[in-house]
């Protein structure tokens, strides 16, 4: 199938507003419509929160009568089912569209081309794949959990130019600048949960809560503790109530230290245990566990054997790595990676996909598989 390019402008158009539900619809996909007559818009919508009218029906509301005869680009394929909302195939059809074009079917077992068809047996045009790069790479939270059961992982740390994530004393209060702190707040704000290891409360009592930005969702703090040695008194549990804080541990700790347990519990916490990968939890089993809550997009701020574990297993899909113009120097200043590393130079991770940009004062390398 061949397609215009006003065709690429009006799907364009759609993902553009599809994007502005990111951290409202989860775990749903985001989605946009744009309805034409002509070479006129007619009325356009998006998905705006889980639970409200969908994009398709979005738009319908804002074309009314003119939504007669128009094409619909819609970033995803219209649902034909009952759920929250009614199908949006009916919706379509009831306008009276008479074309549709989407990028690509929609993976969900309970679509999967069933919107499709009932929009072709209803007499309307249906073509597929204009902008299916950019539609995937848009919903990729929403196609890696109906893939693999977890979610999409976001790795985040903050370096100097050699690599360091904090001096030989510690002291890592701030790498980064005031810009890079601010977008940290603004991937908090539209995640499912924040991951850190003990090593890091321990270190710089961090919050971990969006601030200063608009919250879309507010994300459980996750930390990784196999001993149980976070402080009751951590600034975590001084955050506000209705942003969680879970414990990971796995069962044979919680049981041996269970009065830390309840002490930790005292304090606003819950425990979540999880099958143990040696002696500590098992970062796939946590994610499995996350997916199971329909978590879908999680971000990891470190330590160093966190990141490096997730990494190694090849369970992060992307990066925002911030490279600060200093030198901190010394063998014993604190790396950015633990473990061992990769052996050789062809068995180094290498990512395809690279955004390198100005952040204030620092530089952001976004990765992306």
């Amino acid at each position: 199938m061949t397609f215009s390019k006003l065709d690429r402008q009006f799907m364009l158009r759609a993902l553009t507003l599809a994007k502005r539900g990111q951290g409202y619809v989860e775990p749903n996909p985001m989605v946009g419509c744009v309805l034409v007559r002509g070479r006129r818009i007619v009325g356009e919508g998006y998905h705006r929160r889980f639970g409200g009218p969908h994009a398709e029906v979005d738009a319908l509301s804002r074309a009314q009568a003119s939504a007669r005869g128009a094409t619909a680009y819609v970033t995803l394929e219209p649902c034909g089912h009952f759920g929250k909302t009614p199908p949006c195939t009916r919706a379509l059809i009831e306008a009276g569209i008479r074309r549709a074009i989407v990028p690509a079917e929609d993976p969900g077992p309970l679509v999967a081309g069933r919107g499709l068809r009932q929009l072709r047996s209803a007499g309307i045009r249906v073509d597929v794949g204009l902008c299916q790069p950019e539609a995937e790479q848009l919903n990729r939270p929403y196609f890696k959990m109906l893939r693999t059961g977890m979610p999409y992982v976001i790795a985040k740390w903050a370096q100097s130019l050699d690599g360091k994530i904090a001096t030989r004393r510690g002291d890592s209060q701030w790498i980064s600048g005031e810009g890079a702190r601010r977008l940290v707040h603004r991937l908090r704000a539209r995640v499912d949960a924040v991951i850190v290891g003990v090593g890091t409360v321990l270190a710089d009592d961090p919050r971990l809560t969006a601030r200063n930005t608009k919250v879309r969702r507010v994300a459980t703090r996750l930390v990784l503790d196999t001993h149980l040695r976070t402080p009751p008194t951590a600034s975590l549990f001084a955050a506000p109530l209705r942003a969680p804080v879970e414990i990971v541990t796995i069962r044979s700790s919680a049981q041996r230290h269970s009065l830390r347990a309840r002490r930790l519990i005292a304090s606003g916490g819950d425990i979540t245990t999880v099958r143990p990968a040696g002696s500590r939890p098992s970062l796939p089993a946590l994610l499995r566990l996350l997916g199971k809550r329909g978590w879908t997009n999680v971000l990891v701020e470190g330590g160093a054997a966190i990141t490096s574990t997730l990494l190694d297993a090849n369970l992060v899909d992307e990066v925002f790595a911030f490279v600060s113009p200093r030198l901190i120097g010394g063998l014993h200043a604190v790396q950015a990676f633990a473990g061992l590393g990769s052996a050789t130079l062809s068995t180094a991770q290498v990512w395809p996909n690279v955004e390198v940009r100005r952040v204030g004062s620092d530089w952001l390398f976004r990765l992306r598989t």
